[in-house]
C-alpha cells in the first residue's frame, strides 16, 4: 500500500482540479521506470481510470492511488509527500525499500 501524507494530499486536490481532474473520482498514477541517477525513478502522473489488470488500486487519506504491478514491488511501504520548503519544492517519495538515493530524491536504487 501507499500512504498519502496530509500535506501531499492538499497538493494533489489542487494539481488536479488545476488540471481539470476530479480527487473523488480519478487517480494519481505512481510507478517506477528505469532512469535516473541512482539506477530507477518515479513517475508520478494524474489518470481517468483505471486500464490495466493488473493494476492495484488503493485509497489513503482520500486519494485514489493506481500502481502497476511491477512497480507495486518497488513502492510497497512508500508516503508520498509534499516539500514546499526552501531547499525545494515538489513530490517527495519515503521509500522503505530504498537502499540509496539520489541527492534530488526523484531516482533511487534497491
Amino acid at each position: 500500500m501507499i500512504k498519502v501524507s496530509e500535506t501531499a494530499k492538499k497538493k494533489v486536490i489542487e494539481l488536479m482540479h488545476d488540471d481539470g481532474y476530479n480527487y473523488t473520482t480519478d487517480f494519481v498514477r505512481v510507478g517506477v521506470k528505469s532512469g535516473g541517477c541512482s539506477g530507477l525513478s518515479y513517475d508520478l502522473k494524474f489518470d481517468k481510470q483505471k486500464e490495466e489488470e493488473e493494476d492495484k488500486v488503493f485509497e489513503d487519506n482520500g486519494v485514489k492511488i493506481i500502481v502497476d504491478k511491477k512497480s507495486f514491488l518497488y513502492l510497497i511501504g512508500t508516503t508520498l509527500d509534499y516539500s514546499g520548503g526552501l531547499n525545494g519544492t515538489g513530490f517527495v517519495f519515503n521509500n522503505p525499500n530504498a537502499n540509496r538515493t539520489c541527492g534530488c530524491g526523484e531516482s533511487f536504487s534497491l
